[in-house]
């Protein structure tokens, strides 16, 4: 069974919903505490295994190609100053041993498409696609879980988390069906169907391990919903030629992709940090006295 070595992340989106503050700064640079969304992400998949970093940009992006790339002006400074500690945060986002590459999204025709335009660079195997917007907290990581999975079967594998039904049009739903193994097996999968029209509420939530098969169908996907060229009619298409699984995955999402949920984010994991975690819990329990 192949080995997944490369992560595709697309981040040519415009972030309109944050609009002024993404007009010059890619959403993806966003920060949570004290790294950007997109470090996230890329952690996220170094603790799978990953060895070969794929970024499907567009043309206000470079700031995602400077915070990868190496700063020696920067780590100069740092140590002249003796700042040993922050030297080693900015050398070490991305190990020796793991590529950077960029490909262009000229036109920004959807998901599927942005998928598509990495193909030159995945080449034929599996790869993951992760959503750098949805920041998903857990004791282990993510895609690291949908690894494990894959590793089981060598199939596609969706990310899934159950939503609201009156939410079910803001995502691509599935319908499944549960193998003697306990794995979950997609039958149907439908993108942004109203509530009364969905095939459950089961919502694929920015995670996904998908076999170098998706590439072929994704050539012969037209525009779907919203005039896109949607990855999940191209994940539809797959079904009728091999399995595709779902994982519900443990752990908490934050949709950083909304105002609200960016905020989440940001308090909660502000909670967490170990230098600042004990005194902003005294800063909000002070402000909620108030």
């Amino acid at each position: 069974m192949a080995r997944i070595r490369t992560a595709v992340f697309p981040v040519a989106g415009r972030g309109t919903r944050f609009l002024p503050a993404t007009k010059a700064s890619p959403k993806e640079m966003l920060p949570i505490v004290d790294k950007p969304l997109i470090q996230y992400a890329v952690e996220e998949a170094l603790a799978a295994g990953v060895e070969k970093l794929v970024f499907v940009t567009g043309s206000s992006k470079r700031s995602i190609e400077d915070h990868f790339d190496v700063d020696t002006e920067l780590e100069r400074t740092l140590a002249e100053s003796g700042k040993e500690d922050l030297l080693a945060l900015v050398r070490d986002i991305v190990p020796p041993h793991v590529s950077c590459l960029y490909v262009r999204q000229g036109v920004p025709l959807g998901l599927g498409h942005a998928v598509l335009c990495a193909r030159p660079a995945v080449g034929d195997e599996p790869f993951f696609v992760h959503l750098a917007d949805d920041l998903i907290y857990s004791d282990v990581p993510c895609l690291k879980q949908m690894h494990d999975q894959y590793s089981q079967h060598g199939c596609s594998v969706l990310g899934v988390e159950t939503v609201p039904r009156d939410q079910t049009g803001s995502y691509g739903i599935v319908a499944v069906t549960a193998e003697p193994s306990g794995l979950q097996r997609i039958e149907r999968i439908v993108e942004k169907p109203r509530p009364e029209e969905a095939p459950s509420n089961l919502a694929v939530v920015g995670r996904y391990v998908l076999t170098p098969a998706v590439f072929d169908k994704l050539e012969s996907t037209g525009r779907g919903a919203g005039g896109e060229i949607q990855l999940t009619d191209a994940i539809a298409d797959l079904l009728a030629d091999e399995a595709v699984y779902v994982l519900p995955f443990a752990g908490t999402r934050y949709d950083c992709g909304s105002k609200i949920g960016y905020l989440r984010a940001t308090v909660e994991y502000a909670l967490r940090h170990p230098e600042l975690g004990e005194n902003f819990k005294a800063y909000l329990e002070a402000v909620w006295e108030r």
